[in-house]
């Protein structure tokens, strides 16, 4: 029960995390049609920019200011970059935001360095939230699923229950009645571009200490993200959230879990040895097997479900 419970919230804490940086891409695919390949570099900036803020103001004020920072870079993105080459079609996008990631990574390098930088869990909720029979449960972790629901529940209400929302909503699927009406569709598409490196760059302030802040963050979570967009369906907010959870969970069990063919074999009595054939395959645990989990998934979704779990939108 122990283990079940806490690996469990341990597996939530790590899908909201994904959430947050999948909630971003989704809006912005949703909303522009744009697959984002440079979102998860926007995470990686994120962190890096809560590091520099935190060294000489604390965690606190980079929890809001490196968001902004990294929103408004995002808009700047949109409006002087992939606006002028939108008009070309999706293949010039994504190459525009493909080669932007490479263009971040390198420039972060060159301002913070090839190492980890020491961005640390601040110190007010370094600390365990409570204690599970013998383990704790990390008071940071909770606070990373506060912060993923509380971000849920306000994109919730601004696309819902504001004029904004509404008018963005109307822009994705009748641009031209919406600027008739007077509204700049341009200047929407913007918002949604920045607010959605803003979501990412808030993952990275609240995931940079919790995990590790280097230049590969980027890559090591940028292929996962994109599984989770698909997984969930394209455009779908909820999607998302329920794949984001999904692939959170079963990766956290997975890793914790050190059984194998072989190990179950041998309980029924059957010995299994190096010279049996397909021995390496029946000694692999699921631990090992733990990375390749999400793009199984996702293999398997696209085979039965393209669309994924709760999309309307084809890829």
């Amino acid at each position: 029960m122990e283990f079940t419970l806490i690996t469990l919230l341990n597996g939530v804490s790590y899908g909201l995390l994904l959430f947050m940086l999948s909630s971003g891409l989704t809006l912005i695919f949703s909303m522009m049609g744009v697959l984002n390949f440079a979102h998860a570099s926007f995470y990686m900036l994120g962190a890096y920019f809560a590091y520099a803020i935190s060294v000489k103001f604390g965690f606190w004020p980079a929890l809001f200011i490196a968001p902004m920072l990294v929103g408004l870079l995002g808009a700047l993105v949109e409006r002087y970059g992939l606006r002028s080459v939108h008009k070309y079609g999706h293949i010039p996008e994504l190459l525009f935001t493909f080669g932007l990631s490479f263009v971040i990574v390198e420039l972060v390098q060159l301002i913070w360095g090839r190492s980890t930088v020491p961005y640390p869990i601040p110190a007010q909720l370094d600390g365990p939230l409570f204690t599970l029979y013998t383990t704790t449960f990390p008071m940071y972790r909770g606070f990373m699923m506060l912060v993923a629901l509380l971000m849920l529940a306000s994109i919730y209400l601004l696309l819902t229950r504001t004029r904004i929302g509404l008018v963005i909503q109307a822009a994705l699927t009748h641009p031209d009645t919406v600027e008739a009406l007077g509204h700049n569709v341009p200047r929407v598409f913007m918002l949604v571009f920045g607010g959605g490196c803003a979501l990412a760059g808030l993952a990275g302030v609240v995931g940079g200490n919790a995990f590790v802040t280097e230049p590969g963050m980027a890559a090591t979570l940028g292929s996962i993200i994109f599984v989770v967009v698909v997984v969930g369906g394209m455009g779908s907010l909820a999607g998302a959230f329920v794949a984001s959870l999904l692939i959170g969970v079963v990766q956290t069990y997975a890793v914790a879990l050190d059984y194998s063919f072989m190990s179950l074999l041998a309980k029924i009595g059957t010995q299994i040895t190096p010279a049996t054939p397909g021995y390496p395959l029946l000694s692999l645990t699921i631990a090992q097997t733990a990375p390749i989990l999400p793009y199984l998934l996702l293999v398997l979704i696209l085979i039965f479900r393209p669309k994924g779990l709760l999309g309307t939108r084809e890829g």
